[in-house]
């Protein structure tokens, strides 16, 4: 293996350990008992922020932590709905993207609260509508941002549900990606970035992206959010 095969090897190594880190802050979430009726969607974002740091050791997130309850699954990360009270049968979504000096991680996921079949439904379709979109990145060798977005659209609507991002992902690497030279359009996996998604960055090295699925039901009265490492 050539060193700049080593190099590469290593960047994504090092994205999957801390993606891996990440991940383990929805097992001490879920011990802790923090997403539960009658607390504020801000409540648990705050308290997530501590527990991050006193497990993790994490005081940095390359973007702000979001918590989402009910009508507000609908919404995305660059909306800023109202702070909601958790209800007993809400949906909640939990994005995360804490700082591992110096590699980003994205993590996110949904739990139903309540009894409804439809929404617990939501809960286990989302990793398998990611997994399948993944797939397809991984068979597609030149495959585009809006292709990627159409496809995962296409999938959403085929497991009975609606895409709700105006984005399925984006690009990740060191901290802060979002200071990279690159046109925002070209960052996202959206319908505006028809440039293929294996093009070289500006250091020309491998481009490593997040995978964003975000499923509402076709009412659009609730909605659940998933995403790792594409």
């Amino acid at each position: 293996m050539d060193q700049t095969s080593e190099s590469e090897t290593g960047r994504r190594a090092a994205l999957i350990e801390a993606e891996t880190r990440a991940l383990s802050l929805f097992g001490a979430i879920e011990a802790a008992g923090l997403i539960a009726p009658g607390r504020t969607e801000r409540e648990v974002e705050e308290d997530i922020f501590t527990l991050a740091e006193q497990r993790l050791g994490v005081t940095q997130h390359w973007h702000r932590r979001i918590v989402r309850s009910g009508p507000n699954t609908l919404t995305t990360a660059s909306d800023y709905p109202d702070v909601r009270t958790i209800e007993a049968d809400d949906t909640v979504y939990v994005d995360l993207g804490p700082v591992f000096e110096p590699w980003e991680a994205d993590i996110g996921r949904t739990y139903a609260l309540g009894g409804s079949q439809a929404k617990r439904q939501l809960v286990d379709d989302l990793p398998r509508v990611f997994e399948r979109v993944q797939r397809h990145f991984h068979a597609s060798s030149g495959i585009t941002g809006a292709e990627l977005y159409a496809f995962a659209q296409q999938a959403a609507d085929e497991a009975g549900w609606v895409f709700g991002g105006a984005i399925a992902g984006h690009l990740l690497g060191e901290f802060p990606h979002a200071s990279w030279p690159i046109e925002r359009s070209f960052a996202l996996i959206w319908p505006a970035n028809t440039h293929p998604m294996r093009e070289k960055d500006h250091l020309g090295r491998d481009r490593h992206w997040i995978l964003e699925i975000h499923l509402v039901d076709r009412a659009r009265t609730f909605g659940g959010f998933y995403e790792r490492l594409l």
